[in-house]
């Protein structure tokens, strides 16, 4: 009986130890697991840790611009269905009139907003404004012996500094700027729709502010015109007039800016349906040959006979049918004076016109008008353009 308890006695101290190396070998597994864990955690931390760092940096690339500027600071950030406007300087929005190309945002670049509204004068230093297209100017056919044909006389000389000064340059290249501006801007908005009353009304506001207007020291031209289908030029809506633009018309627009009297007058045609292509192209590759033949010395029939013959080398096919394109006979260019718009001095654009030549010192507007009917206007439909007469003589407010 002794042995047997003894025995039995053995074999519970080893079941027992079996368990508790059991319960160890537990222990250590689970202290391997934790261990384990925690390094996980660990890891799963600091990974995380740089995954929060990234975020955070592609955040901060996302709200800053190539120059370190936030283009998100705006006051309306509680509202979180408020529209952010974010300012590129990039120009992104591709022209949509036909046959102009580039962008009609180029100026945010210099800083413009979207909807201009800065004045040109604080995107610039004074001698800085945009320089714009230089060509060299033409050569007449039919020299006059009794010039000399180097063109060194001293009126010319004294005329070239006057050109040279730049004070003078600043005006021109300002006006210039605004009158680029503004135009790009009316090239956004101008589509089949819109009212024309409403358009001239918006173009003349912009050109208001961009050159910061001030009585006779800086403003606009001339009143806007919006010239459609037949009517050739000189044309604006009076108060009461409901045009609106189709699809199908051909406008010309033509407005002016004036710096110090210094006035810049430039025009485009718009037109939506692609069959007026050729006339639209006929008649800006004749203004692109009427600017490079005019110079010093230029006889204005030359400079005619040469929009003439460019001209009419095009011919359009609207609806089917073929028409010729032919140069309005009695509608010409101009020469500009300080506040005088129409300084005394035509550049037809048919041969066949004055022998006058152009002189040193003048400014002119090269103006071309392609036409499918007879090439010939008339004075028609309400007078909407009114213009002081230049040379007229004092009249006293005070009768006799």
């Amino acid at each position: 009986m002794a042995e047997l308890i003894e025995e039995i006695d053995k074999l519970k101290v080893e079941e027992e130890e079996k368990k508790v190396e059991e319960d160890e070998n537990e222990n250590d597994d689970e202290e391997e697991e934790d261990n384990n864990n925690n390094n996980n955690e660990v890891k799963n931390d600091s990974e995380g840790k740089k995954k929060k760092k990234k975020k955070k940096k592609a955040k901060k690339k996302k709200n800053t611009t190539n120059d370190g500027t936030n283009p998100n600071n705006n006051n309306n950030t509680n509202n979180a269905s408020s529209s952010l406007s974010i300012t590129s300087t990039e120009p992104s929005r591709v022209q949509t009139h036909r046959l102009l190309g580039g962008f009609n945002d180029y100026y945010i670049k210099y800083g413009q907003t979207i909807e201009p509204s800065i004045p040109v004068a604080d995107l610039f230093r004074p001698g800085s404004f945009p320089v714009g297209e230089i060509q060299p100017h033409g050569e007449t056919k039919n020299p006059d012996p009794n010039m000399n044909l180097k063109r060194k006389t001293e009126a010319e000389k004294r005329a070239a500094d006057r050109v040279l000064e730049t004070e003078l340059l600043d005006k021109l290249r300002h006006a210039s700027e605004v009158h680029r501006q503004v135009r790009a801007y009316a090239q956004s908005f101008i589509q089949p729709g819109i009212d024309l009353a409403d358009m001239c009304e918006r173009i003349e506001e912009c050109n208001r502010r961009l050159v910061r207007e001030n009585g006779l020291q800086a403003g606009i031209g001339f009143p806007t015109g919006c010239s459609i289908n037949h009517i050739a030029a000189h044309y604006t809506p009076n108060p009461g007039d409901k045009v609106t633009l189709q699809y199908g018309d051909v406008m010309k627009i033509d407005f002016g800016t004036q710096i110090d009297g210094r006035i810049i007058d430039c025009a485009w045609t718009v037109a939506f349906d692609p069959q007026f292509d050729q006339l639209l192209a006929a008649v800006k590759d004749a203004t692109n040959t009427g600017i490079r033949c005019a110079g010093i010395d230029v006889q204005m029939c030359e400079i005619g006979e040469a929009i003439q013959e460019v001209m009419e080398s095009y011919e359009v096919t609207i609806n089917g049918t073929t028409y010729p394109v032919k140069a309005v006979r009695n509608l010409n260019g101009h020469s500009i004076g300080p506040y005088q718009i129409h300084a005394g001095k035509s550049v037809p654009i048919c041969k066949g016109g004055e022998a006058t030549r152009m002189e040193e010192g003048e400014m002119y507007a090269i103006e071309t008008f392609g036409s499918t009917g007879r090439g010939w206007f008339v004075e028609d439909l309400e007078c909407s353009h009114y213009m002081k007469d230049f040379y007229a003589p004092h009249i006293p407010l005070r009768l006799p």
